[in-house]
Formats: structure tokens, C-alpha cells, sequence
């Protein structure tokens, strides 16, 4: 061995310790966790779409009755069932109405006693005034001769006190007439009110409609306020639809929408905006609005679920960025842009949205700004950036799940 192999090893050994270091530094940077990030990456531009809002929401009708009694009691009889079309003034359920008729019965009878007591009365008072008019003449002849001293003032005093008696009488017959009276008028409004109630246990159809359901059966009892049928009016079916608030800008009466039954997917319906709710559901953060079928397609029914589509005006000429570029941070808008090839974050302020990815941008960017759309992990100001077509996610081992 020559003196030079240790040297020629140490130089070996060395140059190979070399190569190793740039190819761990090489993968570190290109492979490994100090490699750049690699982004999808596309330029704002200017144009214009139609904004739409989408929602699901469920078919109701606008128009629905809970048919039952007024006051607790028993089912006597129900007439129709589920399904049955009804008219307005159709007798449909009747309820037992217990004593009902014997109330009647007894008033009927307090109102020929209180119209026999109202005659006694009139016939009372009528003979008080002919012996109040006696009196009074009796008085005036005594008053005469008392006045020519042809009589006592005993025999006067006698006469003043029936003309007194009279007048005495003639108020209590007065009183008692006009008691009759009311007692008359009392049992007319009991017996009244009571044929309110005798009414009320014939259910009747307050409009033309179909039963929906049938709550309770004869021989049930119900109380007050309880349903025994439920109406619908068919004619007045629409949609109940909720909409994601913070998307539902630009939501009014009055909007065209397209709608598609869970229960007929093949078939397209027509709607528009019937009115928009006042009261938004605070939990889900949705807002509500309620469509009308411009024609309602046949076999729709209530409770089916509707997915709609409504059309917005159209936005004029503006920039447009895809929607998927957009982040929340800080209770903030943003997008990162590239500057320089170094992404900087930029607030924007956005207005409508496409439902194929589409957002408009109102303040923030400028037409060619180049923004990330899709990035492989979490940006920062310092993060170095590769750009690439599109972000695979690497494939798994054979036989892995999915």
C-alpha cells in the first residue's frame, strides 16, 4: 500500500460526506419540512355573472285550519277522513252535547214563566193607574167640599191617603214590569248563549279544503282548543326555505327561483319570492323566505322537501376573484396576494356570489393581482411559495382505507 491511500480514503470519505450534506440540504429544502409551500394561483380580472342564492326548504300550506271544540268533551261522530276534499258550511265532526238540550228545555220554560210574569206585570200596573186616576178624582170632588165646608178635613185627609196608597201601588207595578222585563230579556240572552254552545259542537268547515288529518276518533275526548280534523287548501302550497345569512344579501319579494322536488327530481318547477320573513333563525344562522309555485306540479304534497335555486340581479362589470380564494380572519375578509412572489396579506371587502365559485370584490384587489386560491398548508408572510397546477394529496399504502 502506498503512503498516499490514507490521504486518497481521507478524501474519498470527505467528498462523499460533501455530496451526502447537499443531498440532505437539497431534500430538506425541496422535500422536507423547509421546502416551499406549493400554491394554486390565479389573477383577479374583471366580468360579470348572475348571482343566485341556493336553500332547502320544505312544502307547506299558506292556508291551514285545526278544526276542534271550544270546550272539553266527548267525539260523537266524525264524518270525513284523511283525504276527503270538504266544502265551507260542511258538517265534518260533532261532539256530544251532554245536557245540552235540557238547558234548553228549562229556559224555554224561564222564558214562557219570565212573558207570563211580564203580562201580570202590564195587567198590574195597568189596574194601579185606573186606581190612581179614581184617587186622584176622589181628591179633587173632597178638595171641593172640604173647600165649601161641607166635609171634614178628617174625610179629606182619607181621600189624600188613597190618592198616596194609589201612587204607591202604581210604582210597584211599574217596578215589577220592569222586572218582568228583564228577567224576560236574561233568559233570552242564557238561552242564546247556550245555542252558541249547542252550535259549537257541530265542527263545520270554516273553507273549501281537503282533511289532512284526523286527530281524534268517537268516543275520544278532547278539551278545549284540542283538534279532532286539520284543512289544508291545497291551492295555497309554497315553499318554506332557508337561506344562509351570509349569503342572502339582496334577498326580496318578488325574485324568480327554480325549484326541485326531493320527490320528483326529474321535474322543474317555477316560484317566485312570495315574501321574505321578518324573523331569522338565530341558531342556524339562516334566513327565511317563502316561495310561490307560479303552477304547482301535480302529486306535490305537504312536508316534501324543495331545493331552490333564486336568481339575483345581475351584477355590473367588477372584479372577480374565485370565492375559494377568500379567508376569515380576525372577524376580517382576506385574501393573500402574491408580491414579488411573496404571498402579503390584503384585506377585501366582497360583494355577490356565484354558485359556481364566482365572488365579487368591491374594495382590496385590482385587476391582474395574482392571489392563492388553494395552498398545500398555512401561509405566513415569510413562507416561500412553488407554484404548481394543481395540489395532489398523496396516495396511500396499498390496501389502505379511504
Amino acid at each position: 500500500m502506498t503512503p498516499s491511500s490514507p490521504l486518497k480514503r481521507r478524501l474519498l470519505f470527505g467528498g462523499t460526506a460533501v455530496v451526502l450534506t447537499c443531498l440532505i440540504a437539497f431534500v430538506l429544502l425541496r422535500a422536507g419540512p423547509l421546502a416551499p409551500v406549493k400554491v394554486v394561483v390565479a389573477s383577479a380580472k374583471e366580468g360579470s355573472f348572475t348571482p343566485e342564492l341556493f336553500g332547502i326548504g320544505t312544502v307547506e300550506a299558506r292556508r291551514s285550519w285545526m278544526i276542534g271544540p271550544t270546550v272539553a268533551g266527548r267525539v260523537l261522530s266524525v264524518e270525513v277522513d284523511v283525504g276527503d276534499p270538504v266544502k265551507a258550511g260542511q258538517l265534518l265532526a260533532e261532539m256530544d252535547p251532554v245536557d245540552i238540550d235540557q238547558r234548553l228545555a228549562s229556559l224555554d220554560a224561564a222564558i214562557e214563566r219570565a212573558s207570563s210574569a211580564q203580562s201580570a206585570a202590564a195587567a198590574q200596573q195597568v189596574d194601579a193607574v185606573a186606581k190612581g186616576e179614581l184617587a186622584a178624582s176622589n181628591m179633587r170632588r173632597n178638595q171641593d167640599l172640604a173647600d165649601k165646608n161641607f166635609i171634614s178635613s178628617g174625610a179629606l185627609e182619607a181621600r189624600a191617603q188613597e190618592k198616596t196608597s194609589a201612587d204607591a201601588v202604581l210604582e210597584s207595578a211599574r217596578a215589577n214590569a220592569t222586572g218582568a222585563a228583564q228577567d224576560l230579556l236574561r233568559a233570552k240572552a242564557d238561552r242564546a248563549a247556550l245555542m252558541q254552545q249547542r252550535a259549537n259542537v257541530r265542527l263545520i268547515a270554516p273553507s273549501d279544503g281537503v282533511v289532512s288529518a284526523r286527530d281524534a276518533e268517537p268516543g275520544s275526548t278532547v278539551v278545549a282548543g284540542q283538534s279532532v280534523l286539520r284543512l289544508i287548501d291545497p291551492n295555497s302550497l309554497w315553499v318554506k326555505l332557508r337561506v344562509d345569512q351570509g349569503r342572502s344579501a339582496g334577498l326580496v319579494a318578488g325574485l324568480k327561483a327554480r325549484l326541485a322536488l326531493r320527490s320528483q327530481p326529474q321535474l322543474s318547477a317555477s316560484g317566485t319570492v312570495a315574501r321574505v320573513e321578518l324573523l331569522s333563525d338565530s341558531v342556524t344562522e339562516e334566513r327565511i323566505a317563502q316561495l310561490s309555485f307560479d303552477k304547482a306540479p301535480l302529486g306535490l304534497s305537504v312536508g316534501d322537501m324543495a331545493e331552490a335555486t333564486i336568481r339575483l340581479p345581475d351584477i355590473p362589470k367588477s372584479l372577480i376573484v374565485p370565492a375559494a380564494a377568500l379567508q376569515r380572519q380576525g372577524g376580517s375578509t382576506s385574501v393573500w396576494r402574491l408580491a414579488s412572489g411573496q404571498p402579503a396579506y390584503a384585506s377585501v371587502r366582497v360583494g355577490a356570489t356565484s354558485l359556481d365559485g364566482q365572488v365579487q370584490i368591491l374594495e382590496g384587489l385590482k385587476a391582474g393581482d395574482e392571489i392563492v386560491i388553494y395552498s398545500q398548508k398555512p401561509l405566513s408572510a415569510e413562507s416561500r411559495v412553488q407554484r404548481v397546477e394543481a395540489i395532489v394529496k398523496p396516495a396511500g399504502p396499498v390496501g389502505a382505507a379511504q
